[in-house]
């Protein structure tokens, strides 16, 4: 069967890799031919694919209240004391994304701080479970955080009390989301958040206009009868294949980390083609996603929001924050734009995230 991506010529990826946040006024579909990976300059300090000499990984499953079969890895630290009840941390990927980008690697630094940590790939992506792939479902995403809690906090090496969660990204949005019906998620931060809701309803800095919203709308519902009757499924938004004299800087940031070694991932079965991109009829499903309504019920746990100063997501972290009631706390990263917090280590604050944990993880 033929796949179509829709790229928006105006396109903003999603935090996470990857959805796109605004929609352009004209919309233009075409097959994507698939071009090699491309090598950027090397990026200072970019160190997505980082392994750990101080942990072990297991891979793992466990279903969701879905029945859908969730993959990651879980890492345990080598000095931990398997007879000892420890704290976790659930660390999410960016949307569009899979574990083995950015994900795995804040797992693997935090579990070099001693936590037990599990990256996965959430549903309709990378390893789990979930027909057609790439679709958006912010509902099931959620699910599959409090699945994450269910699987940790039956495990004897940790402390169901002192469970974390850290959303990269899009993922971000759906931490936020998990958090406010699961109280069992102690401590939850998020770096260079994306509301996945508000970016496609408005576009960043609200620059999509209701028109626009509204031929987005009409254009997937009509897609879905294609679809219904055995047409070519859609895809749209994601990172562009390819760059130009007219791409945008959020188009070439994106660009930079996923499609060339330094970020490029493709899950076995999928193809250079489709990742990063959602299905078109589905990523309209974010378009009633509101995850900061009522983010003031997490308190008083606490949460913390991660961001670069030149990111072009910042506007999501400060709303959240704004929103939110104490504990608390803004961490504004020096000279960092978005895509930099998924893997220049020398730029992530590592300190904050591992005082933060430790502070709201302890007994």
């Amino acid at each position: 069967m033929k796949h179509l991506v829709i790229l928006p010529l105006l396109i903003s990826a999603i935090g996470t890799t990857t959805a796109a946040v605004a929609l352009d006024k004209t919309q233009v579909s075409r097959q994507i031919s698939q071009a090699p990976v491309q090598q950027s300059a090397v990026v200072n300090g970019a160190d997505n694919f980082y392994k750990s000499d101080k942990v072990t990984m297991q891979k793992i499953t466990f279903k969701n209240q879905y029945n859908m079969q969730v993959a990651g890895n879980l890492f345990i630290p080598k000095t931990l004391n398997p007879n000892a009840k420890n704290p976790a941390i659930i660390v999410g990927h960016p949307m569009g994304a899979v574990k083995e980008q950015s994900a795995n690697l804040y797992a693997q630094k935090l579990a070099d701080q001693g936590f037990v940590t599990l990256s996965l790939d959430l549903s309709f992506w990378g390893e789990s479970e979930g027909q057609p792939r790439n679709v958006v479902s912010p509902d099931i995403y959620a699910e599959d955080f409090s699945a994450a809690v269910d699987f940790l906090g039956t495990q004897k090496i940790v402390d169901r009390n002192r469970i974390g969660i850290l959303g990269i990204c899009g993922s971000g949005s759906f931490a936020i989301s998990a958090a406010k019906i699961d109280p069992r998620l102690k401590a939850i931060a998020t770096v260079s958040m994306y509301d996945m809701g508000a970016a496609n309803r408005n576009g960043l800095r609200r620059s999509t206009t209701l028109e626009q919203r509204k031929k987005a709308i009409a254009e997937a519902a009509e897609q879905r009868y294609v679809e219904f009757t055995g047409g070519e499924t859609k895809y749209t938004s994601g990172t562009v294949h390819e760059l130009n004299e007219n791409s945008t800087a959020i188009e070439r940031e994106f660009y930079d980390f996923y499609r060339t070694p330094r970020g490029e991932y493709t899950p076995q079965g999928s193809s250079p083609k489709q990742t990063t991109h959602p299905t078109l009829t589905s990523n309209i499903k974010f378009m009633n996603f509101y995850p900061f309504n009522d983010i003031e019920t997490i308190s008083p746990r606490p949460m913390l929001f991660i961001t670069g100063d030149n990111a072009h997501s910042r506007e999501f972290s400060e709303d959240a924050y704004k929103r939110a009631a104490e504990p608390k706390d803004l961490y504004i990263v020096p000279n960092a734009g978005h895509v930099d917090l998924y893997d220049r280590v020398n730029l992530i604050p590592w300190e904050k995230l591992t005082s933060f944990f430790n502070q709201h993880l302890t007994r």
